[in-house]
């Protein structure tokens, strides 16, 4: 499967330009956040579902419209709701490294899978 995926370019403090691949969009309390990624992490694997174990900077923003120019803008989220946004991304990942066969249920772990494998 061929996803689009989405590249944003920010520049740092120096005016160094770098670009962040947004893995994930959700919403918390009425505003649209996006999950990002460095886009040029380093990592060994040629396969795309790489399962090595490098640790990759996440970082989570808000999504700030501004419809009378139609641009979208990446800022960053209110100190009160980083650690429920930081659970809520964690809950995400989590149940997206879910893709076992249930031997107990004969299906895919899911709602209602009691086989230990975390849902």
């Amino acid at each position: 499967m061929n996803e689009e995926r989405d590249f944003v370019t920010f520049t740092d403090d120096d005016g160094n330009d770098f670009e962040l691949d947004v893995i994930d969009y959700f919403d918390y309390n009425g505003k649209e956040y996006a999950v990002l990624i460095d886009a040029n992490a380093d990592c060994d694997c040629e396969d795309e579902n790489c399962d090595c174990e490098h640790e990759t900077d996440v970082y989570i923003m808000q999504i700030v419209v501004n419809e009378a120019e139609d641009t979208e803008e990446f800022v960053s989220p209110a100190d009160e709701d980083m650690d429920a946004l930081i659970e809520i991304v964690q809950a995400r990942f989590e149940e997206e490294d879910c893709d076992c066969d249930c031997e107990e249920c004969g299906d895919e772990c899911g709602e209602g899978c009691d086989c230990g494998c975390k849902n």
